[in-house]
């Protein structure tokens, strides 16, 4: 079968399993741009009053299901850390498992499933874990036109097949980048600090992550907002993307100014503990100043404007390759 007949034979796979999905799910089944077939689903433990609840936001490749997986995105302000991480790896798991096959309904029960054993576990534990969970509401703080340009960035930075490395093995021999934590921002008992790493693969974003997540002080913070941007020179593209971790649009405000900026080849974290008084446009000012600081701290950016907006800093600027 040639390419075409194959995107064809995609194509129609992908229009009769949204039909079938579009069926079973009704009103928790979103169409965001069916033309760049991005969709969205709101998945709740199936209770009288359902406490734990994602959306799954999902891009498919023209090339799914035969040879790609779906691009996706959990949204949940709660869900952050090792659980984040263990529920990308199961359905990254099904994925390798069902290669070539529609996987979106078996992603859909897995994480109703996972919704599942979190109420569980939170009767169990007793009513202080309760206090993470979210609730159908927080399943809509964002708007269409957020998801929309958030999914074509992702969609456009994402159409090579070497961009869906997390489903591959290929790079696990890559090591650990050294991570750098900067100078944290207080305001109204809220507190900011950035963290720093150099990444040329998106596994090596993964590791960073993880790492970070090892610390229990930057687990248990609010938000985790993160975004990265690597260099694809024999491209001349950019992978890049961005978390906002129940901050709404703080990932694409901190991706916005690594763009501004024009650095490559970096991840940029910025944890925040909320101290129970409500920042308003503040929080997202002190976001990006975090991540502004330690950019320029580690040497990523060196004009003395940036500097200026950092907070005076104008260090000699670093080199920008891993060290």
């Amino acid at each position: 079968m040639d390419t075409s007949d194959e995107h064809e034979s995609d194509l129609q796979s992908q229009i009769e399993e949204i039909e079938a999905l579009s069926s079973i799910y009704g009103d928790e089944w979103c169409v965001i741009d069916e033309a760049s077939r991005i969709f969205c689903i709101r998945i709740s433990e199936k209770t009288q009053q359902p406490k734990w609840t994602v959306c799954l936001q999902i891009i498919l490749p023209p090339d799914y299901p035969s040879s790609a997986p779906p691009i996706y995105q959990i949204n949940a302000a709660w869900l952050r850390g090792q659980d984040r991480m263990t529920l990308s790896n199961s359905l990254e798991e099904l994925y390798v498992e069902n290669a070539g096959e529609n996987i979106l309904y078996l992603w859909v029960e897995k994480i109703r499933e996972f919704l599942v054993e979190k109420s569980q576990s939170s009767i169990t534990d007793g009513p202080e874990t309760s206090k993470t969970v979210t609730t159908e509401e927080d399943c809509h703080n964002y708007d269409e036109d957020d998801v929309r340009d958030y999914s074509l960035l992702k969609l456009a930075s994402s159409q090579s097949d070497d961009n869906f490395s997390n489903f591959s093995d290929g790079t696990l021999d890559e090591e650990l980048p050294p991570i750098q934590h900067g100078e944290t921002i207080t305001d109204r008992r809220s507190t900011f600090q950035p963290h720093l790493a150099p990444v040329v693969t998106p596994k090596q974003v993964k590791m960073v992550l993880n790492k970070l997540y090892e610390n229990k002080k930057i687990a248990s913070a609010t938000h985790n907002i993160y975004a990265y941007r690597i260099c694809c020179e024999d491209k001349n593209s950019f992978l890049q993307d961005c978390e906002d971790d129940g901050e709404t649009a703080a990932g694409g405000r901190l991706l916005h100014l690594l763009q501004i900026l024009d650095v490559r080849n970096v991840l940029v974290v910025v944890s925040r503990w909320y101290g129970g008084i409500q920042l308003g446009p503040d929080r997202f000012k002190h976001i990006n100043n975090c991540a502004r600081n330690i950019l320029v701290q580690e040497g990523y950016t060196d004009t003395s404007e940036d500097a200026s907006k950092a907070g005076g800093k104008n260090k000699k600027p670093k080199s920008k390759k891993a060290k």
